[in-house]
């Protein structure tokens, strides 16, 4: 690992950012979402409520920010490049994430704040979010190489958006049956398993998020592979 290509990755791509106004949009948006909730609901949060929130920030934050930033590069022929130098594929996943990291925090950080950030400051629900993030990371840069262009992100990205940021709201809207197999399957989501941390005292659910955490990481590792010999 040499900090010295991270870091030069980084600086390129908050170049890119701030000259990107999509990019921008999706960094204030949910923090413009959040203020607009805080004030309809009068401050009374729900777990349900706040992790809407949370998903909706690392689907659009997390996810849509590297995956276009990847989806990007791609289009313009220069993530070949990368991948082909003598950066390391650690260094190129690092480089690439920093900027989407500190937009996330900052932009969870103030969302949090504004609708109320009691209930996710304890231990267990603060591993939580950060294996939610490194997943919806992990997925954001594989389909970001999986992307051919910036016109397809938004294919992968708002399907990704209701089934892994929605998750919760899914479950509840009343249309599947409480027993039924589809909501089985959806109870063992990342989102959803991270509100369980809420309403038990088993680490069951963080175990669950980390081998969504360890799926993602593989798929990211298949997906680089690939990467190196598309031609």
């Amino acid at each position: 690992m040499s900090i010295r290509r991270i870091s030069a990755i980084f600086e390129k791509d908050i170049k890119d950012l701030m000259k990107n106004a999509e990019l921008l949009v999706m960094l204030t948006a949910p923090i413009l979402f959040s203020l607009i909730l805080n004030r309809s609901i009068h401050g009374k949060i729900t777990i349900t409520i706040l992790y809407m929130i949370i998903g909706g920030i690392f689907t659009l934050v997390t996810s849509g920010t590297i995956m276009t930033m990847m989806a990007e590069e791609k289009e313009k022929k220069t993530l070949r490049g990368l991948i082909q130098s003598p950066a390391s594929l650690l260094d190129i996943i690092i480089g690439k994430s920093l900027v989407t990291l500190i937009g996330t925090l900052i932009t969870l950080t103030v969302s949090l704040l504004l609708v109320g950030i009691e209930p996710v400051m304890n231990f267990r629900a603060i591993i939580g979010l950060i294996l939610l993030l490194l997943f919806f990371l992990l997925i954001g840069i594989s389909m970001g190489l999986f992307a051919n262009s910036l016109a397809s992100v938004s294919v992968y990205l708002i399907p990704m958006t209701f089934l892994f940021g929605f998750t919760p709201q899914i479950s509840t809207v009343g249309a599947l049956d409480k027993g039924s197999i589809a909501v089985t399957i959806i109870d063992k989501f990342p989102i959803v398993q991270a509100m369980e941390t809420h309403k038990t005292s088993s680490w069951l659910p963080l175990g669950i998020l980390a081998i969504w955490v360890i799926g993602a990481a593989i798929i990211t590792y298949v997906c680089f592979r690939k990467a190196m010999t598309d031609n």
